[in-house]
């Protein structure tokens, strides 16, 4: 779920920006060399290829179950991304920047990284991957980042949006006053990585390599990788979204990589936080990591994205329970939205023959309901171009809570029973005004809940292809039309239950053991 969590966020800025109008391009991909992964493919007797063939397979299908949309999928291991890190490596060459010495220090495989002495706990374990660091000797070619120590500073300083959240930022800039070193960047002893062209004997190291993948990742094959080429295909990226784990790679490493080469650092850098699991840190060790494909596949994408988003503000650590994650679900989607649409579709069936009678248009402008709507959808926008997806969960809900309040307290059902005519007639006109609002919180929803929300306006008698051209201005009030048919009122959403799919919390005698 690591992986999975800041994916399906970026999908959703990516979905927002697409209904503004903008032009999206968002990257994915696989970091597929280095002696991470040469272990890996070893363990499972498998060359390192083939491993990572099969591991892009298993990421791609899951980014499918999740409805994650993305623009490129980069490996490092496409020829056109080989031909960038070699582009790049000759332009930071050309600088003056790149020299040969010799290293030594301890070494933790799976942070791909070398470790300080205050970096690592008293027996010189990774304290990220609780195993002992190696130490290590060999001449490797470097980096020479400390040259951009003051362009660094000023980056951090004069741009206080660069890293994000602001505790982030804060962490980067202790590291960067503390003073920037040369790293290294390529190594001796592993084979699987793409080859130094100046030294073939020895490879990229990982970073140097992974990195370039924002770059590459905007190229069609065969396309040069010239400055020209990356600017007019949208590089700076508006924003990368990573694991604070490695925000020094990010915001430090790579930044300075870009100034070597003459291109511009992307625009902010945003760290999110970590996942715990019924409060406790998750890992094999204690029995309790969390497999996005048993939630997806037992709840559905919409449930797994909603969760995640809107229970956890971007940027904190964020904790899942099985429990709390259906409640939140059911009580957010199942019931303030779901069952919200499908009721107001019976009575509207039941009463109207299923045709809306009036137009949501007619409907006064300070309809409660038309009201609150205008009100939160700026609320929603300026929530998701923050990258609060909580709060635009929160404001998109309120406006499906009050239509639920607003049902109730109309009871157009007793109106279409006993009423005269004109009662019935404004009855009729309640029916329109939950159903508009309805639509509009599927539009508020849709970068968070794109499955949930094409059922909704399915539901409404849209089509496929109205549902595929929605843009942000369908966020106003005025869609439903009198003389719209409705289908045949259907769920679209089921509420969350039967047994658990994801392991109990371990006791503390079993975690003891």
């Amino acid at each position: 779920m690591g992986s999975a969590y800041p994916t399906i966020a970026v999908d959703a800025i990516a979905r927002f920006q697409r209904l503004q109008g903008k032009r999206v391009t968002f990257i994915t991909g696989t970091d597929e060399h280095g002696e991470k992964i040469a272990l890996a493919a070893e363990k499972r007797g498998m060359a390192p290829k083939e491993h990572c063939d099969d591991i892009v397979a298993s990421y791609k299908d899951l980014w499918k179950q999740l409805d994650v949309a993305y623009d490129s999928f980069i490996r490092t291991t496409d020829a056109k991304h080989e031909a960038l890190v070699a582009a790049m490596l000759d332009r930071v060459w050309e600088k003056g920047d790149i020299y040969k010495a010799n290293y030594e220090g301890y070494y933790c495989v799976d942070c791909e990284e070398y470790k300080d002495e205050a970096d690592m706990d008293a027996d010189k374990n990774c304290p990220i991957h609780r195993k002992p660091c190696t130490q290590r000797k060999e001449e490797n070619y470097f980096f020479a980042l400390s040259k951009y120590q003051q362009q660094l500073e000023a980056l951090l300083t004069e741009q206080p949006e660069f890293v994000q959240p602001e505790s982030r930022r804060n962490e980067v800039l202790g590291w960067v006053k503390e003073g920037v070193r040369d790293f290294s960047i390529s190594r001796a002893a592993v084979e699987w990585g793409i080859p130094i062209p100046k030294d073939p004997k020895q490879t990229v190291y990982v970073w140097f390599d992974a990195l370039n993948g924002y770059l590459s990742g905007l190229l069609p094959e065969g396309v040069e990788p010239s400055t020209e080429n990356l600017l007019e295909r949208g590089w700076p990226a508006s924003v990368h979204v990573i694991g604070k784990d490695i925000l020094r790679f990010h915001a430090v490493y790579w930044p300075g990589m870009l100034l070597a080469a003459g291109l511009p650092v992307p625009q902010r850098v945003f760290g999110h936080g970590f996942l715990t699991k019924d409060g406790l840190k998750m890992g094999k060790s204690l029995g309790n990591v969390l497999e996005p494909t048993a939630l997806v596949g037992a709840y559905g994408a919409d449930a797994v994205r909603y969760y995640f988003l809107r229970e956890i503000a971007f940027g904190q650590d964020g904790d899942f329970s099985e429990e709390r994650f259906r409640n939140i679900v059911n009580a957010g989607l199942a019931n303030d939205v779901g069952n919200l649409l499908n009721r107001t579709l019976n009575l509207l069936k039941k009463n109207c023959g299923g045709t809306v009678p009036v137009s949501a248009a007619d409907i006064a402008a300070d309809h409660p309901l038309r009201a609150l709507a205008a009100e939160k959808a700026p609320v929603v926008q300026q929530s998701y171009a923050s990258m609060r997806f909580d709060r635009a969960c929160e404001a998109a809900l309120s406006v499906s809570s009050r239509g639920n309040q607003f049902l109730e307290e109309t009871a157009p059902w007793t109106a279409f029973k006993k009423g005269s005519e004109e009662q019935k007639a404004e009855a009729a006109r309640v029916l329109v005004a939950v159903l508009e609002a309805v639509r509009i919180v599927a539009v508020l929803l849709s970068p968070v809940t794109p499955s949930l929300s094409r059922r909704i306006y399915q539901q409404l008698g849209y089509s496929v292809q109205q549902v595929e051209a929605l843009q942000w201005q369908d966020t106003e009030w005025g869609q439903l039309q009198a003389g719209q048919d409705m289908p045949p009122p259907a769920p679209v959403m089921a509420r969350l239950e039967g047994d658990y799919v994801t392991e109990p919390v371990p006791t503390a005698a079993a975690v003891a053991k």
